[in-house]
């Protein structure tokens, strides 16, 4: 047997395979380097705008912030400032208008603006309007079904007239729908003839309200000139047994409609009626002093009367 060669001699081998193969590895060790080293800068780059990409996408997908002014009767309407001129309807942004109005968020305002003049016609002489005017009046009728009477026939419903029993529709619809500015002269023309519709869904309240015990009180802004044809168009139109009728006098002609009616109130709950209702087209109809129970607004977007 040959003899077993020492320890020493094999690492003394391994040490010079090792040292030989130096010169062979080096090249291939440093060429992941400088692949690294050649392509962080692309691959970065590459990064940031994905990181642009991603951002802008998100951008997009939130949504910008749309300003809309509502249109008035003395300028055309605006558009929304981050928004295309196409963007938001006219039809909407007479809507928008219309609601403000009735919700009494308006500046005093004279007429419809010319911008949403056909908004207005269509809305009045469609469905819409009519369904507005029912709502109320089945709202205003649950309410007095409800509501507790002394008994003691004290207990007072007040109506406005115009808009509320009364519809001046034909009136409205040879000027404009409230596109014109108003004209006392040729509207007490209208209203001597006596030929105003009555609203039926208000003639099914009223004649409700009587038979559950009210007393119905008529305070309307119409001149006591007018007491005798409003008399004879109600009765026409089938309003009946009022407890009273209430019109301006001349020295009522220079109070605004709230402090006229807030007046006439305070007079009635003098005499000693409780008002439990009252129902207006106009937030003057309602609001001031002694103001009633509950108060029902009646949809009117063709004036404003303060």
């Amino acid at each position: 047997m040959a003899p077993h060669r020492g320890g020493g001699d094999l690492v003394r081998l391994l040490v010079t395979l090792l040292l030989a193969a130096t010169p062979l590895l080096a090249p291939i060790a440093a060429e992941p380097e400088a692949e690294v080293a050649a392509t962080a800068p692309s691959q970065v780059a590459s990064e940031e705008a994905a990181d642009a990409v991603a951002a802008a996408a998100q951008q997009h997908l939130l949504p910008r912030p749309l300003v809309i002014e509502l249109p008035s009767s003395s300028s055309s309407l605006a558009r929304g400032t981050d928004e295309g001129p196409d963007d938001v309807p006219a039809d909407v942004r007479c809507a928008s208008w219309r609601l403000a109005a009735e919700a009494n968020n308006l500046a005093p305002w004279e007429a419809v603006p010319a911008e949403c003049a056909a908004h207005v016609r269509a809305y009045l002489t469609g469905a819409a309007y009519r369904s507005d005017l029912e709502l109320v009046a089945r709202e205003s009728a649950a309410y007095a079904r409800a509501a507790p009477l002394g008994g003691d026939g004290r207990d007072a419903w007040i109506f406005d007239v115009d808009e509320t029993l009364l519809s001046n529709l034909p009136y409205y619809a040879d000027h404009g729908y409230g596109l014109e500015l108003f004209d006392h002269l040729e509207f007490d023309k209208w209203v001597e003839r006596g030929e105003a519709p009555g609203i039926p869904s208000s003639l099914k309240l009223y004649k409700e309200v009587l038979e559950l015990g009210f007393k119905a009180i008529l305070l309307t802004g119409r001149s006591e000139g007018h007491r005798g044809v409003t008399v004879d168009n109600l009765n026409k139109q089938g309003f009946h047994d009022w407890d009273k009728l209430i019109l301006r006098t001349a020295a009522d002609r220079k109070k605004t409609a709230t402090t006229y009616k807030s007046e006439k109130r305070k007079e009635i709950e003098a005499e000693g009626y409780r008002i439990l209702g009252n129902s207006g087209d106009q937030w003057s109809d309602l609001l001031g002093s002694s103001m009633s129970a509950r108060s029902f607004k009646l949809p009117n977007p063709m004036y404003y009367i303060p």
